[in-house]
């Protein structure tokens, strides 16, 4: 490299460096603006007024009590309310304007039986005192580092209650609350085109541990019991913070060979456990894992029809037959409300590989919670639809997934994971320390 070349290389090289250190200067935000927190603002960050039609009401607290609880089944509080309006394909145009284009893409793909029935909104969403008073102490912390792929100076979770770019949004996502520990029984199916399914039974366990010192997000144990072909596969995985600092641990017990191994495969686009191919890795919960791959640009905030208070996927009542049919879900069963989400456009940066080009990810205002993501494909074509089916767990004040989904629009087919029926459920009661989640006591489960 020439003189005037090496110059040229310095020179870029330190804006850079001084454009990533002023992102990371930028992200906690003054005392002034999070002291809107509470008051304009949720103790979460979203707008608590209503919208100007009053279609959208005004954040009020969100819903704490119901009849029921993890241990003895939920009661839909909405039991009694009809759809305002089924969207269908016929009557599309008219509605389109609040629709993301992935859901346009299903009633396209799927004229005939695929609809929208949307019901009243709700502002449901609720936490912990404890999860407002760090959201709010985080927010003048917090920053971003290593150009966004890591947070620092921050507690426990959702470190950018008042966000300002698109990666921030997506650290709420995956810092959001979900208790400090649970496990649950939950089915899986991946539907052929027809409809038929084998579902796959799993037992999932984790511990929610986000700490910047430690670069520890959480700790996740996931045994397959069912089908027997199935059984007996166990994933350990324990995530890291930033992971370009020090990559995903994770490691695999395979009941057939009896043995545990390094599983450096189970990270972004590496396959998704008894996913027939239909989800990556980072494509459960939505999205999971380092965003260290893409560049992740805010587009802002709409309004949108999206999946929520989805009490009716977790009625124990129902069947799975009840509720996967060919193509998609039962949309008798779907409930859509109006919510302002944000959206956020994350493209795969040069000399980066995933088979997803592009992710465009909306985002629920009130919780961070990723209610929908668009995937295309290299060609710039959109390949898949994800939708997570939100539900208020109002005992413990945890708004978490009834179920998820993601659409294949090339195949016709999709998964759905998620799902209670016919199976224990949830535990919020469940703790266990980190020494559960070691290499060698997947080993002793195995061994058992």
């Amino acid at each position: 490299m020439n003189r005037h070349r090496f110059q040229r290389h310095l020179l870029a090289s330190s804006l850079l460096a001084l454009g990533l250190m002023g992102s990371a200067a930028h992200a906690a935000v003054p005392a002034d603006e999070a002291a809107k927190l509470g008051q304009s603002l949720t103790p979460m960050g979203a707008e608590k007024a209503g919208n100007a039609d009053g279609t959208i009401p005004a954040w009020n607290g969100g819903l704490t009590e119901g009849q029921g609880d993890f241990k003895t089944g939920y009661h839909n509080p909405f039991a009694d309310e009809k759809p305002l309006f089924v969207i269908t394909a016929e009557n599309l145009e008219q509605y389109k304007d609040k629709l993301s284009p992935g859901q346009l893409a299903l009633f396209k793909k799927y004229p005939d039986s695929f609809k929208m029935p949307v019901y009243p909104s709700h502002r449901t969403a609720a936490y912990p005192q404890q999860v407002y008073d760090t959201a709010k102490a985080n927010a003048t912390t917090a920053e971003l580092e290593d150009g966004g792929n890591g947070v620092t100076h921050f507690k426990d979770y959702t470190p950018f209650p008042i966000p300002k770019t698109g990666v921030e949004l997506v650290w709420n996502h995956s810092t959001r609350y979900r208790g400090n520990s649970a496990e649950r029984e939950v089915t899986l199916a991946t539907p052929l085109a027809d409809g038929t399914y084998t579902p796959v039974t799993m037992e999932e366990q984790f511990k929610f541990v986000a700490d910047p010192e430690e670069n520890s997000l959480f700790y996740f144990l996931q045994s397959v019991t069912a089908p027997s072909r199935l059984a007996g596969t166990v994933l350990l995985v324990q995530e890291t913070m930033n992971q370009v600092k020090e990559p995903r641990r994770a490691w695999i017990y395979n009941a057939g060979q009896r043995r545990v191994r390094r599983a450096p495969q189970v990270a972004y686009d590496g396959p998704g456990t008894a996913a027939d191919g239909q989800r990556t890795s980072d494509g459960l919960d939505l999205f999971n894992g380092s965003p260290d791959r893409y560049n992740w640009k805010l587009i802002g905030k709409r309004e949108m029809y999206i999946p929520y208070n989805s009490y009716a996927l977790l009625d124990t009542h129902k069947s799975l037959d009840d509720i996967i049919k060919p193509g998609h879900l039962n949309s008798d069963l779907t409930r859509y409300e109006l919510h302002r989400v944000w959206v956020v456009e994350g493209t795969l940066k040069e000399g980066q590989r995933h088979i997803y080009a592009k992710r465009v990810m909306y985002f629920d205002e009130d919780t961070y919670q990723l209610a929908a993501v668009d995937h295309y494909d290299g060609r710039g074509n959109l390949w898949r639809v994800a939708e997570g089916h939100m539900a208020q767990f109002y005992d413990v004040k945890i708004p978490w997934y009834a179920a998820e989904t993601i659409y294949d629009l090339v195949n016709g087919r999709y998964i759905v994971s998620g799902l209670i029926v016919d199976t224990k459920g949830y535990n919020f009661d469940f703790d266990a320390g980190k020494a559960h989640y070691t290499p060698a006591a997947l080993r002793r489960m195995g061994s058992r």
